[in-house]
């Protein structure tokens, strides 16, 4: 007996993809503190979440890098609790190229934010990110972010994004 399997189509729930800038994540050679970056974006789309993708313009040693999805209010510029967390490890090879932190089982609601935070112990690494201006910002709506630790609130660039792709499953 034949059952016919449903349908699954991945979309993109939210993306930026311009390059024209480097926002750094780790521990700056030289430099005691860490610095975690992190992005926000609405979800165009509802579906089940399937992998966030960040473009990597430098790394400077193999290691980890850790990204943690957020909710995010916007009204308030505040961050909720860890809602999914995603580990890869980065080498040299993967500079400027797309890589997937996979995070399934979380459902992404259309017209809601979030926000993704990378951050890593044991590498520096320059993640792609677009610079705007007040009349063109690169992504509306949604602002990059920059931490120095994960208790940090954080400080936002409105005109800055990073380079990513959220991916859903609908």
């Amino acid at each position: 007996m034949n059952i016919p399997r449903k349908s699954v189509s991945i979309k993109e729930a939210a993306e930026q993809v311009a390059v024209t800038a480097t926002g750094w994540v780790g521990q700056l050679p030289g430099h005691t503190e860490r610095i975690i970056r992190g992005q926000t974006f609405q979800s165009n789309e509802e579906g089940d979440l399937e992998q966030i993708e960040v473009f990597p313009m430098t790394i400077s040693d193999a290691g980890k890098v850790i990204m943690t999805l957020h909710a995010f209010d916007p009204q308030t510029r505040s961050w909720g609790p860890v809602l999914s967390s995603s580990t890869v490890e980065l080498t040299a090879s993967d500079c400027g190229r797309w890589i997937s932190f996979r995070m399934p089982e979380l459902h992404l609601e259309k017209g809601k934010y979030y926000g993704f935070k990378l951050s890593s112990r044991s590498t520096c690494i320059g993640i792609g990110e677009a610079a705007g201006h007040e009349k063109q910002p690169p992504f509306n709506p949604g602002q990059e972010w920059e931490f120095s630790s994960e208790q940090d609130a954080g400080d936002c660039f409105s005109y800055f994004s990073l380079a990513y792709k959220v991916a859903i499953r609908a």
